[in-house]
């Protein structure tokens, strides 16, 4: 794994997809290559002070080279947005959101629904029962 470190690399990340925790954003997209993972760590100044911020951003990464083995793909680039909320937060629940948030930015894109024409609303009855006026 190795680490990102140019802008361009995060701007490029930011237009991938986004998977939200209490804690961070994992960005995710992929490079088209087959070189290995790389990750990007970033704390803005809304999070608090230099040490708030280094202490956020060391914490990330100890989340991630605990358990980003067999998780991140060849290929692809991380970007993690720290927030502040990763000081407070207990470190096996950051370990078990960032798990999930992997997860998340790996699932493959939903298909849009097709509009309605004409803004006509569907044909199909409406599933829930209505309810009847006791006399």
């Amino acid at each position: 794994m190795q680490r990102l470190r140019q802008r361009s690399d995060f701007l490029a990340a930011a237009k991938g997809a986004k998977a939200p925790t209490p804690a961070f954003v994992l960005q995710s997209r992929e490079r088209g290559d087959q070189g290995p993972p790389r990750v990007g760590f970033t704390v803005t100044r809304k999070v608090g002070t230099a040490v708030e911020r280094n202490r956020v951003r060391r914490r990330l990464r100890e989340v991630v080279r605990l358990t980003a083995a067999g998780r991140l793909r060849d290929g692809n680039d991380y970007v993690m947005i720290g927030r502040r909320a990763a000081l407070d937060r207990p470190f096996d629940r950051c370990v078990a959101d960032f798990i999930g948030a992997v997860k998340r930015v790996h699932r493959p894109a939903r298909e849009p629904e097709p509009p309605a024409r004409d803004g006509a609303r569907s044909q199909q009855p409406d599933p829930r029962p209505t309810a009847r006026a006791s006399s």
